[in-house]
């Protein structure tokens, strides 16, 4: 049959049926896409839904081990405070020593002259006898000699009592030094063992402290999760500053720095690794100096102040704030061991800490800043 000689109602049929035909082969083609479509998307989310449960993790075990390594910070700077003490101890004790022994090398000197000077007095004594002296009290042809002669015998035996007296008072000296030589020379022992005991269980906390820095490290963070993770650490530093700051009280002679601009003295000696405004991460920049130095080294503080923080700090490890009054405060991080308690006042050149690696650090060094009003400002312009 040919298509022109069909009616126009039959063929307008025809097209309809041509028609459906196209859709549902079009529709057909549509739920297919639709399908993988929505299959992409289940995918997708999955991935998402995976990736965020893996971050999760990551983020538990990150703060585990942040947490682990504030044990280890604390149980190391612990230790390290009482080997400073111990060490302290030693050195005092030793020279206690040398002062016995200074002492009682005196004392035995004094006792050997005295011995001679007795053993003079005894021998001219004897020599002279005792009968001579009576005699002479009975001689009464020469009256001037005999009152001459008792005074002297009276003059000499009041000097033997004399150095017989100051004889047994060395005597009593020397004794009295011998045993609290003995006694500081055991006390020597006793803390040179508690020294080697203190120096072991250090060096244990410091290989502890290393793995669990090692495992930290090896949880790779993307750039903008350091700068969150910085981000974060320091708001949580600045609220502090200024929790501290509202709570400081005003201390009499505290004055603040504003008057001893290229005056003080750095903390510690050590070489400036990163300066202040120097960037960090990302638009994040150095709010102060970061001091390199070898563990143990004593850090001290800037000028006279109150202790006002004296803590573990996440992210920057043991950490010493010091007010100055006016406003001005004194930061230092990343410590071994802390030397001084909140509310301890120190004067300027003071020890209130040792250098360390704390919170995280992966080199030895002090985290250094001055602070007025809760603004940080450039170190350098108050250190010379």
């Amino acid at each position: 049959m040919k298509l022109s000689r069909l009616t126009p109602g039959y063929a307008f049929f025809i097209g309809l049926i041509l028609l459906f035909c196209s859709l549902h082969v079009v529709a057909q083609a549509d739920a297919k896409n639709n399908e993988k479509t929505n299959q992409q998307l289940t995918d997708i989310q999955q991935a998402i839904n995976q990736q965020k449960l893996n971050l999760s993790s990551t983020n538990v075990k990150i703060s585990d081990l942040e947490q682990q390594l504030k044990a280890d910070d604390l149980a190391i700077g612990k230790i390290a405070k009482n080997l400073a003490n111990t060490t302290n101890d030693l050195v005092t004790t030793r020279e206690k020593l040398a002062q016995l022994s200074s002492e009682k090398k005196q004392l035995e000197l004094a006792k050997k002259q005295q011995e001679h000077i007795l053993a003079k007095q005894l021998r001219a004594a004897y020599s002279t006898g005792h009968h001579d002296y009576i005699k002479l009290i009975l001689n009464q042809e020469k009256p001037s000699s005999v009152q001459r002669t008792i005074t002297h015998y009276q003059y000499l035996n009041a000097a033997r009592i004399k150095e017989i007296e100051a004889f047994k008072t060395t005597i009593t000296q020397l004794n009295d030094v011998t045993k609290q030589y003995q006694q500081q020379a055991e006390q020597l022992t006793q803390l040179t063992q508690t020294q080697n005991q203190q120096k072991q269980i250090l060096e244990l906390s410091k290989t502890k402290q290393k793995q669990t820095l090692i495992a930290l490290n090896k949880k790779a963070l993307t750039g903008q999760q350091k700068l969150a993770k910085l981000e974060r650490e320091e708001s949580a530093l600045v609220a502090l500053l200024k929790r501290m700051a509202a709570a400081a009280k005003e201390v009499e002679n505290l004055v603040g720095l504003s008057k001893l601009k290229r005056k003080l003295s750095w903390p510690v000696k050590g070489r400036i690794n990163h300066s202040f405004g120097s960037s960090k991460q990302g638009y994040l920049k150095w709010k102060g100096v970061f001091l390199s130095a070898p563990i143990g080294r004593e850090v001290k503080t800037i000028h006279n102040g109150t202790i006002l923080f004296s803590d573990w700090l996440k992210g920057y490890g043991l950490v010493t704030v010091v007010d100055h009054g006016d406003g001005y405060m004194s930061l230092y991080g990343h410590n071994q061991a802390l030397l001084k308690s909140v509310g301890d006042r120190v004067e300027a050149g003071e020890p209130i800490a040792l250098v360390g690696q704390s919170g995280g650090q992966a080199n030895s060094g002090l985290y250094f800043e001055i602070r007025h009003t809760g603004i940080a400002v450039n170190p350098k312009l108050w250190c010379k």
